[in-house]
């Protein structure tokens, strides 16, 4: 049975209809908001799997005919690798509703997003994200929802829900934010240094705007939801559980205790296999059992210490910032480079300067992106004390390169300013709590450290929660194991003044206003303590970019002299690159930009090109060469794509009969300008050249 709702969000009407496709689904929607159509569907297996966590898979797919246009790569089809802003939203829709499923939930579940149209102004991931819990909520799967999200731009001091895409250019703030009924469970975007108040009014501007999406779900719901499968979380074996307490609470606890990562995890495996074996051969077969008993009890412990006792693992306050080390120029080939050192997180971050053919051409759903600022997050496993197979960049390591790209792009120079296509590489070498912000701090010391005039230095902290009913702990600067076993993890990103970009995911179901508001002044604290620190590194931008950078030498010509700097076939391009080891890149307003290794190779390029763009002056002796004979006259390039006129009165002092009496095709002479009239034709004088020089 078909059924089509409809709501108000943000001024313009979103609807959810469910019934009339992929119906074999175990709950299917699409979702629509002006001609932006997304369809969701959500399947679960009834086969549970042996697993100790949720097998949730969630595939977000941009199909490029929801533009009205055929894919631009060879095979003319979406190929199976998921871009960046697939990848992306992917995790935008997993994130908040991954804790919304019921504890022990083990049958393989998938939530599969597909763009069916697209009208340039609706971004779909919004749609996405509401279509996932639609879906959740009508089918048999167990789901805690229903939850909803908004887009929160904010358009010459006035919010504003779902910005259109072209909107979000003159948008200080860009953020999604996801709710339920009654509290926010996950934000992500970015604001162009943006204060913490503003930030807050903003996450919560869009939670009041969701509000009518989570009714339409639940009405939706009330019509078309079948009835939920029966799942009993399973229980863990009491007995079993009361033998093991007692072996293991003083040596996890002693073990949990050790500041030391490697040797923390080092000791909790020994005692974990002391205590597996101590049970002998009657638990031989129940070892999985076992060791989620044990790290129930570690998690209870790290919780109870934050909570009842007020400490944590490594002693330190609550909001108290590791140890902080930054070096700048470690690298010497490389344009930038910087090592930043917090605690046991260790980032190696590397600047490349590049011109303009080095950007990013990008194919979205809004046609071809060139994106002149990229940045690569890289997380071996050596970096965690791991042996894992390594292969491409992970969605993880694009989330993460995607949050610490947004925090520093704000503060990046305009090409006007600083023509240059930059590339930081992200190298985490040590890992043991927010790697993500220590990409950005040594991300901006690169670039500090390869003399890019930022607009002001940013860093970023890791913020922790451990709630338990109305007790409350915010922490700054977590490590990992307190992300493991605590309730949140929020990431804040900034300048001195303010907030560009932030990242907030919840294990509960949902932060009140409150938590939030405290979340983010401590984390402004602990944020300008390690802008501090880095800033006794180095203070500011080098004044000069590094000697191994290229050159870049911007040329303005006007457009009637393109096709001479080009050439025929591009020939006279290709021998000014060729002879001056330079890149030439000419666009179609006449802006001409050359890329060198060196100054003097620039400067040589630069020379060549002015030479072909340069007018003629009038009175001006020339050497020239004679390109033509006709019976009138000889015409002389005086400069490569520019000749002129000799007439043949002008040839000698004397009558000449033929031309050819005087001058031949080939031949070097020097020749004076007469007039350059108003079409450009050049009149010539060797008469009057050799006169002058006699």
């Amino acid at each position: 049975m078909e059924n089509l709702l409809t709501t108000d969000f943000g001024g313009k009407t979103l609807s959810i209809q469910t019934g009339k496709v992929a119906k074999q689904a175990s709950g299917s929607v699409v979702v629509q908001y002006g001609e932006t159509i997304v369809l969701v569907s959500v399947v679960s297996a009834h086969e549970e799997r042996p697993m100790d966590f949720l097998p949730l898979t969630v595939e977000y797919m941009e199909k490029i005919y929801a533009a009205g246009r055929i894919p631009g790569n060879y095979f003319r089809r979406e190929i199976g690798r998921p871009s960046e802003k697939e990848t992306l939203t992917a995790r935008l829709i997993d994130r908040p509703i991954r804790p919304l499923f019921p504890k022990g939930y083990r049958y393989e579940t998938q939530v599969i997003a597909t763009v069916l149209s697209m009208d340039q102004e609706n971004d779909p991931d919004i749609l996405a994200m509401i279509g996932a819990s639609a879906a959740l909520e009508i089918s048999d799967i167990p789901f805690a929802g229903p939850i909803a999200c908004a887009r929160v731009g904010r358009i010459e001091g006035n919010l504003v829900i779902n910005p259109t895409i072209s909107d979000c250019e003159s948008s200080d703030i860009n953020i999604i934010v996801a709710g339920s009924k009654t509290g926010v469970v996950m934000v992500e975007g970015g604001g162009n240094i943006v204060s913490e108040s503003d930030m807050l009014e903003a996450i919560l501007f869009g939670h009041n705007a969701i509000q009518p999406v989570i009714e339409l779900q639940v009405k939706l719901k009330e019509a078309a939801g079948k009835p939920k499968r029966t799942f009993v979380p399973p229980e863990k074996d009491q007995n079993l559980a009361d033998i093991i307490g007692p072996k293991a609470l003083t040596p996890i606890r002693e073990a949990v205790l050790i500041p030391d990562k490697i040797t923390r995890s080092a000791t909790l495996r020994a005692v974990k296999a002391k205590i597996f074996e101590d049970l002998g051969e009657e638990y031989a077969d129940r070892r999985k059992e076992v060791y989620e008993i044990l790290n129930d009890i570690q998690k209870n412990i790290c919780r109870e210490l934050i909570l009842k006792e007020g400490r944590r693992i490594d002693n330190r306050k609550f909001d108290e910032i590791r140890p902080i080390t930054c070096e700048a120029g470690i690298l010497p080939r490389p344009h930038g480079s910087a090592l930043f050192t917090r605690g046991e997180t260790q980032v190696l971050g590397v600047l490349t300067l590049g011109s303009g053919r080095d950007e990013q051409r990008v194919e979205t759903l809004s046609g071809e992106e060139l994106r002149p600022f990229m940045l690569h997050y890289n997380f071996p496993p050596f970096s965690g004390g791991e042996v894992k197979r390594v292969g491409g960049p992970s969605r993880r390591d694009i989330g993460h390169g995607g949050l610490s790209t947004r925090a520093i792009e704000k503060v990046l120079p305009s090409k006007d300013d600083f023509d240059y296509t930059i590339r930081i590489v992200s190298e985490v070498l040590e890992s043991n709590g927010s790697s993500s912000m220590g990409t950005v701090c040594s991300g901006i010391l690169a670039l500090m450290d390869g003399g890019v005039p930022i607009k002001a230095p940013v860093a970023g902290i890791a913020m922790g929660l451990v709630k338990d009913e109305d007790n409350v702990v915010i922490l700054s600067d977590i490590l990992g194991d307190e992300d493991h076993t605590g309730d949140m993890d929020f990431k804040v990103a900034g300048t001195k003044d303010g907030i560009t970009a932030l990242q907030m995911d919840i294990k509960i179901l949902e932060l009140s206003r409150e938590i939030m508001e405290k979340a983010l002044e401590q984390a402004r604290v602990g944020r300008l303590f390690i802008l501090d620190r880095m800033l006794e590194a180095l203070k500011e931008p080098r004044k000069t970019i590094s000697p191994h950078a290229p050159t870049i030498i911007t040329i303005k010509v006007i457009p009637d002299k393109i096709r001479e700097v080009i050439g025929p076939g591009g020939k006279t391009i290709r021998l000014i690159q060729s002879e001056t080891n330079t890149r030439v890149e000419v666009d179609d307003s006449g802006l001409v930009k050359i890329a060198a290794v060196s100054k003097e190779d620039g400067d040589a390029a630069k020379e060549m090109i002015n030479e072909i763009i340069a007018v003629p002056e009038v009175g001006r002796i020339y050497e020239g060469t004679v390109v033509k004979i006709m019976d009138f006259g000889a015409f002389v390039q005086i400069m490569p794509g520019t000749d002129g006129l000799v007439h043949i009165s002008q040839l000698a002092d004397h009558r000449v009969a033929k031309v050819t009496d005087v001058v031949k095709e080939g031949d070097k002479i020097k020749v004076k300008v007469l007039e350059v009239n108003r079409d450009g034709k050049i009149r010539l004088s060797l008469k009057a050249a050799i006169e002058e020089e006699s």
